[in-house]
C-alpha cells in the first residue's frame, strides 16, 4: 500500500469508531469451495456470527466529507478535521488484501454524504458489487442504509450486502431539530420500511423462480443516548416500536461521546457507560423476555436503574411475585428470575422432567447462584428462600453481586442475550 492510502486508512478507520452499529449475526453466507471469504467461518475480532464466534471486519468510512452539519457528528461540515477518501477501487483492494493476511473476516462500510445520498449510496453498493462479482468474495459485508437514498440505490445495496443499517440517531424528531436540523425520522424509516419488503420479498415461497437474495442478515439501527435529554423509557419506546414496524436485528445503542470542536448544545461530559449497558439489557427483556417497557423501566423519571439490571429492578420492586418453584413454574415465570437467561430456564425444563431439582442441580446448570437464590425455591431451599427474600439489605447484596458480573455480562450478553 502507498503511503498516501495508509493515511487514508487512519483516519477514515478513527472517524469509522464512532459508529456501533457493526456486527455480522445473521449472516449465513458461504463461499462453497469457490472465490475468496465465508460469513459462516471462523475470527479472530470484534462481531459476532449466529453461533456466537467472533469474527473480524474491516470497519471504515468511504469517506468523511459530508454535507451535513449534525452537532453530536465529528464529521460534520463545519468541523475542523482531516477530511480524506477512498475511491470504490481502494476499498475493494483494501478488503481483499487484508482477507488474505487473515486480518479481517468481512466488511462494514459507511460514509459520510459527499453531492447526494443518491450518489453515495451508490458508491457503497459499488464497493459490495465488484467484491462479490468481481472478486468472488462471500465474506461478510454491511452497508450503511444513506437515509433519504432513492429505492434504486438501496436495492443495489440490498443485493450484494449481508446486512443494511440505516440509522435513526436519535430518538424523537424534536431531538433531530435541536442537533441535525436537515434529517428526520420519518426519512430514516422510509428506507428501513423499502428495506424490509426487499427481505420479505426475498424470503416468499411458492414462487417458480427463487427471488433473489436482499440484505439476509436483515437491518439494524443506531441510536445516540445522552446528546440530549430524552430518557431511557424513551430511547426503548422508539426501539420498541422499529422492531414492531419494521421487523429490524438490532437497535444499537451508543454513548454519546464529546468529540473535538463540540457545539455548545451538547453535554460536555459523556453519560456513564453502565447507562449504555443498561439499555442492552433492557432492549433484550423487551425482545426475548415478554416483558413490557413500563416493567423494564421502573424509576419514575424514565431513566433504568443504574445500580442494578433492569430485570433486578423490576424483581426488587415486584417481590410479591417470588419465590419461584424450579420445579413447577412455567417457562414465562421463570424468565423473570434474575440470573435466569433463556438457555438456563430451557436447561431447567430438560432437566426437572427427570428429577426434582436441588440447589445442587442449579449449579451444575451454571446459574448464577448469588443473582439466583433470594428468587426461587428448589426442592431442599424453602426455608432459606423466604429469608432470603424479605432481606432488608437483599438490594445491596444483588449489587455487589451485579458489580462482580459486570465485565462478564457486557461480552456474554452480546453473545448469548442472557438477563
Amino acid at each position: 500500500m502507498s503511503m498516501d492510502t495508509h493515511q487514508k486508512l487512519k483516519i477514515l478507520a478513527d472517524a469509522a469508531k464512532y459508529d456501533a452499529s457493526c456486527a455480522s449475526s445473521g449472516a449465513k453466507r458461504t463461499n462453497g469451495g469457490k472465490g475468496l471469504g465465508n460469513a459462516t467461518g471462523s475470527g479472530i475480532c470484534h462481531s459476532y456470527t449466529p453461533d456466537g464466534r467472533c469474527v473480524s471486519l474491516l470497519k471504515i468510512l468511504l469517506t468523511n466529507r459530508c454535507i451535513y452539519d449534525c452537532r453530536y457528528c465529528v464529521n460534520r461540515v463545519s468541523n475542523d478535521v482531516p477530511r480524506a477518501a477512498f475511491t470504490v477501487e481502494e476499498v475493494v483492494r483494501l478488503t481483499i488484501e487484508f482477507y488474505r493476511r487473515n486480518y479481517i473476516e468481512g466488511l462494514f462500510l459507511s460514509s459520510g454524504v459527499v453531492g447526494d445520498s443518491d450518489r453515495t449510496m451508490d458508491l457503497l453498493a459499488e464497493v459490495a458489487r465488484r467484491l462479490r462479482e468481481e472478486e468472488g468474495f462471500h465474506g461478510y459485508i454491511h452497508l450503511k442504509g444513506v437515509v433519504g437514498a432513492s429505492d434504486e440505490a438501496l436495492a443495489k445495496a440490498g443485493r450484494y450486502a449481508d446486512r443494511i443499517s440505516a440509522n435513526v440517531e436519535l430518538p424523537v424528531q424534536e431531538d433531530l431539530d435541536q442537533l441535525a436540523p436537515e434529517k428526520s425520522i420519518a426519512e430514516a424509516e422510509g428506507a428501513m420500511g423499502f428495506i424490509k419488503a426487499g427481505i420479505d420479498q426475498s424470503k416468499e415461497r411458492g414462487r417458480r423462480a427463487r427471488p433473489p437474495r436482499f440484505a439476509p442478515a436483515g437491518q439494524s439501527t443506531q441510536m445516540i443516548v445522552g446528546a440530549t435529554g430524552s430518557t431511557d423509557s424513551t430511547i426503548l419506546g422508539t426501539a420498541n416500536r422499529l422492531y414492531d414496524i419494521h421487523r429490524l436485528r438490532r437497535v444499537y445503542y451508543t454513548a454519546y461521546s464529546p468529540i473535538p470542536n463540540a457545539h455548545q448544545d451538547l453535554p460536555a461530559e459523556r453519560p456513564e457507560l453502565v447507562r449504555e449497558h443498561r439499555l442492552y439489557q433492557a432492549d433484550w427483556l423487551l425482545r426475548f423476555y415478554e416483558f413490557q417497557l413500563d416493567e423494564v423501566v421502573t424509576r419514575e423519571d424514565g431513566n433504568l436503574d443504574l445500580e442494578v439490571d433492569p430485570k433486578m429492578a423490576w424483581a426488587l420492586a415486584h417481590r410479591d411475585f417470588f419465590p419461584v418453584d424450579i420445579n413447577k413454574a412455567s417457562r414465562e415465570a421463570l424468565l423473570r428470575v434474575p440470573g435466569l437467561g433463556t438457555r438456563s430456564v430451557a436447561r431447567i425444563l430438560k432437566a426437572r422432567r427427570r428429577r426434582q431439582l436441588r440447589e445442587a442441580d442449579l449449579r451444575e446448570l451454571r446459574a448464577p447462584l448469588k443473582r439466583v437464590m433470594p428468587f426461587i425455591v428448589a426442592a431442599d431451599s424453602w426455608s432459606a428462600a423466604a429469608t432470603k427474600l424479605d432481606a432488608a439489605d437483599l438490594r445491596s447484596e444483588v449489587k455487589q453481586a451485579d458489580r462482580q458480573l459486570m465485565l462478564f455480562e457486557t461480552a456474554a450478553s452480546a453473545r448469548t442475550g442472557q438477563v
